[in-house]
């Protein structure tokens, strides 16, 4: 048995869909450490990161994500290119639809996500898994301050919107902590990502 791909002539063998997994936590948590880490270790399994579109310029020691001008972003959006957008500390986000095709193909996809914007990817996308990369306060401070693009100010603001944030009960959340070696909860994720 076979299906059509969305947005393509294509067929592909009937197999099941694969899963939606939408990584959230702090600023500093350390998610673009965790997805550098699994996007390394499970090259060649059928996992895919999506590539978030920021209208940020990359930075070498940064998220590996497309950079778009504001004027750029606002056309594409215009254009129903991204699944799902939102707006965060001045900058806008996007990830592309292309996501649909890779889970159509059996591929667990991966999202960097906003806490703000769960309720309305779980709306989207009902079966998606939630994963929360939580870290002690003291940690997240040490590292929103290593890395140096926030001010005083931020850091603090960020920190305590860290403190007041919290996730509902909700059926299929993970929870990863993220206070220790970065293996360690690499491996975690890694696990839960092949499932």
């Amino acid at each position: 048995m076979e299906r059509r791909l969305i947005g393509c002539n294509m067929t592909i063998p009937d197999t099941k869909d694969g899963t939606l997994f939408y990584l959230v936590g702090a600023s500093g948590a350390g998610k673009d450490s965790l997805l550098r880490y699994a996007r390394t270790r499970l090259a060649g399994k059928p996992v895919t990161f999506a590539h978030r579109y920021i209208t940020r310029p990359v930075e070498l020691s940064g998220e590996n994500h497309i950079a778009l001008s504001p004027a750029e972003f606002a056309e594409r959006r215009a254009r129903g290119c991204f699944i799902m957008h939102w707006e965060s500390h001045g900058l806008s986000y996007g990830i592309g639809v292309e996501i649909n095709s890779w889970m159509q193909l059996g591929l667990n996809v991966v999202v960097n996500g906003s806490r703000a914007y769960l309720p309305q990817a779980l709306a989207l996308f009902p079966a998606l898994v939630p994963v929360w990369v939580r870290v002690k306060p003291e940690v997240l401070a040490t590292r929103l301050h290593q890395r140096g693009r926030e001010t005083a100010a931020d850091i603090q603001q960020r920190l305590q919107r860290a403190q007041a944030f919290s996730l509902p009960d909700l059926p299929r959340l993970q929870t990863l902590d993220n206070d220790g070696a970065l293996e360690d909860a690499g491996e975690q994720l890694c696990q839960l990502l092949m499932v």
